[in-house]
């Protein structure tokens, strides 16, 4: 099926809520997923490689760091204009939206908020356009849901931090040239640090054999006695507030661009349930088929509703961690509860790479885990309604 064909679902005229420049900007990525992505995106995923000519058109687009103000490379857009963003990118893979996801809100933005002048001088510009790649190190090998127990740590050596330990399912790891890296200092402080590429003691071995993520650069970041100078440390933030404010973007992100895979995959249901015919009509006007797509354009309708609201608090800096916590779990549930049901629609073709929903529902089942999982979220809603933590 042609990409050309797709329309994206809009039952509540949810195009009404947003600006000119917000379909301007839409539009802008839509067609270069058209063009850029959908051509490729099959067999990079089916040969587990990673689209490395795609950083540099990511950034001339504009998807690394959109809300990052234009002194420091970014476009100083809203966070709305993000959240299509990367909702359009989704639609594409959400491996692709994962690497502008990681490089605007999990490198650039802490960089941004709580590096120095210099840092964001230094670091900030050549991010934004691609020519350098970054990863967050926050997870560990045995420490995930719970970073605050994590054991990388760094200690003062004069002039220059020594650092030790690793971390594990970092999405860029393997081709990232820096990275924002969270560890404990002496006095077992939460403390983020800027590690370069050619650092001695730096490695990123590559996870390899994923059934999911495929077309996405996934490893470790290892860190044996790194010399790491002081001027790279992030002064503006201290204890896990840095790194848990970084997973508040992105997951934002997440709740918007999980939006653009849902939106594929009814998209594609619905074009095919008109076309194949069983029993000398269209599957389509079979009740049970109807049943899928009215409920799928139901959940995407009220996703989109959800994500405009939030994305609306963002930009008045009134979302609280809690309100994206619901969204991200909300809408990746509902895009892979999606992606399932599609997948039914089309039968055995379903499971083709001619078709994007498997694709997709493999995608998601790494989303619906990563940067907070199902379960997580769930409990940071029961902490924020009851006041009682769940989790110690």
């Amino acid at each position: 099926m042609s990409t050309i064909r797709y329309k994206a679902p809009d039952y509540f005229l949810a195009d009404e809520l947003l600006t000119d420049e917000h379909k301007l900007i839409r539009g802008t990525i839509r067609d270069w997923v058209n063009r850029s992505v959908m051509p490729i995106i099959d067999e990079a995923n089916q040969k587990h490689e990673f689209p490395r000519h795609l950083v540099k058109e990511l950034g001339e687009i504009g998807a690394f760091g959109p809300y990052i103000p234009v002194e420091y490379g970014g476009s100083g857009l809203d966070q709305i204009s993000y959240g299509l963003i990367m909702q359009e990118l989704e639609r594409g893979d959400s491996g692709i939206r994962s690497i502008a996801s990681v490089q605007s809100s999990l490198v650039m933005y802490p960089i941004f908020k709580y590096g120095t002048e210099e840092q964001r001088r230094k670091y900030l510009p050549k991010l934004a356009t691609g020519e350098m790649i970054g990863a967050f190190g926050l997870t560990e090998p045995n420490h995930g849901s719970d970073p605050g127990r994590m054991l990388s740590k760094f200690s003062d050596h004069g002039d220059h931090y020594l650092l030790n330990g690793a971390k594990m399912w970092i999405t860029n790891a393997p081709i990232c040239d820096i990275g924002v890296v969270w560890a404990k200092d002496e006095a077992g402080v939460i403390r983020g640090l800027i590690v370069e590429r050619g650092m001695e003691g730096f490695t990123t071995p590559e996870t390899l054999q994923k059934w999911s993520l495929r077309s996405s650069s996934t490893g470790e970041m290892v860190f044996a006695d790194v010399k790491v100078p002081k001027a790279n440390l992030l002064q503006g933030v201290k204890g896990l507030k840095g790194p848990l404010s970084c997973l508040s973007s992105a997951r934002y992100g997440i709740a918007w661009g999980v939006i653009g895979a849902a939106m594929d995959c009814y998209d594609t249901a619905l074009q095919y349930s008109k076309e194949r015919k069983q029993f000398n009509k269209p599957i389509a006007a079979f009740q049970l088929t109807q049943k899928k797509l009215a409920e799928m354009v139901t959940e995407i309708t009220k996703a989109q509703l959800l994500t405009w609201r939030l994305g609306m608090l963002r930009n008045e800096d009134r979302a609280t961690p809690a309100q994206i916590s619901m969204a991200k779990r909300n809408n990746v549930k509902m895009a892979l509860d999606i992606a399932r049901e599609s997948r039914q629609v089309l039968g055995a073709m379903g499971i083709t790479g001619d078709f994007p929903v498997m694709r997709h529902m493999m995608n998601l089942e790494s989303v619906i885990t990563y940067e907070g999982t199902h379960d997580i979220h769930l409990l940071i809603t029961g902490f924020d309604i009851t006041g009682e933590s769940a989790f110690e």
